[in-house]
């Protein structure tokens, strides 16, 4: 079977690695075609909701052996991390949808009239969505045929205090892994194992976010493919308020546990 990715540069990039971790950042991209931009309220141009400078924390991961797959466009656009029939990731509630009409503060994105109707959800879909999960899905594949299993992480970042989305401030680290549905137990609780063992940061596992579209979809430890999500506040790198620049002390602070976390994960075995 041929596994090579069909990734599209214009959609995003793939660095192929030599573990078999996959990283995946759906929500890194900050760029809106520009016959999107008359459209949206001015304040959604400076992308708010971006899950700002995790290419960059990451970086590392490359020297670990992981692959690596990075989107270009905004998640304003269309949110990777959504199923594609835009069913809601948590019931009960509020969420954004696969393509957002709200910031995360609940604010209207778009100008009145000027919300996308479900002709040009599609297309985004088409245009946008599916060529990142062809690149994902190859990659995975791809990795389970060279080393027997794949893992995925999928990287997030959020701000620390969001009414809309969830009460109260959030655990610094969020790790999902679908309330277990999305890897093998012993997995679960070697990641769990390395929070527990650090006190720099508060912690939970699969607290209010367990994962979303892409955690769900692809974690399926009885085919040999095993993901887990890691929601982190941005408090912990960078600074909360706009133009929400990365922190260098607190990058570096965190970096050594990321790389823990990864270093777990590639090395961990279904059979371990």
């Amino acid at each position: 079977m041929n596994h090579a990715a069909v990734t599209d540069p214009a959609v995003c990039t793939l660095h192929r690695g030599s573990s078999p971790l996959l990283v995946s950042l759906p929500h890194v991209g900050t760029e809106i075609p520009d016959a999107l931009r008359e459209r949206l309220v001015e304040r959604a141009l400076a992308v708010e909701d971006t899950d700002w400078h995790l290419d960059a924390v990451y970086a590392f991961a490359r020297d670990l052996g992981a692959s690596v797959i990075v989107p270009r466009h905004s998640r304003y656009v269309v949110d990777l991390n959504r199923p594609p029939e835009n069913a809601p990731m948590y019931p009960g509630a509020n969420n954004t949808e696969l393509v957002p009409t709200r910031f995360f503060t609940g604010d209207a994105l778009y100008r009145d009239g000027a919300a996308p109707d479900d002709a040009e959800v599609a297309t985004r879909l088409a245009r946008y969505w599916r060529p990142y999960h062809d690149a994902l899905a190859a990659e995975l594949a791809r990795l389970q045929a060279e080393h027997g299993h794949a893992l995925l992480w999928d990287g997030h970042s959020i701000k620390s205090r969001l009414p809309w989305l969830f009460d109260g401030t959030l655990p610094d680290l969020n790790l999902g892994t679908a309330s277990g549905g999305s890897c093998a137990p012993s997995l679960r609780a070697a990641l769990t194992g390395v929070l527990d063992a650090q006190q720099d940061y508060s912690h939970v596992t699969d607290g209010r976010f367990k994962g979303g579209y892409i955690t769900r979809r692809y974690g399926r430890p009885a085919e040999g493919v095993h993901a887990v999500q890691m929601e982190m506040c941005w408090s912990t790198y960078m600074d909360e308020r706009p133009p929400y620049r990365p922190d260098a002390r607190r990058v570096a602070r965190l970096q050594p546990l990321l790389e823990r976390l990864l270093r777990t994960m590639r090395d961990w075995s279904p059979g371990g």
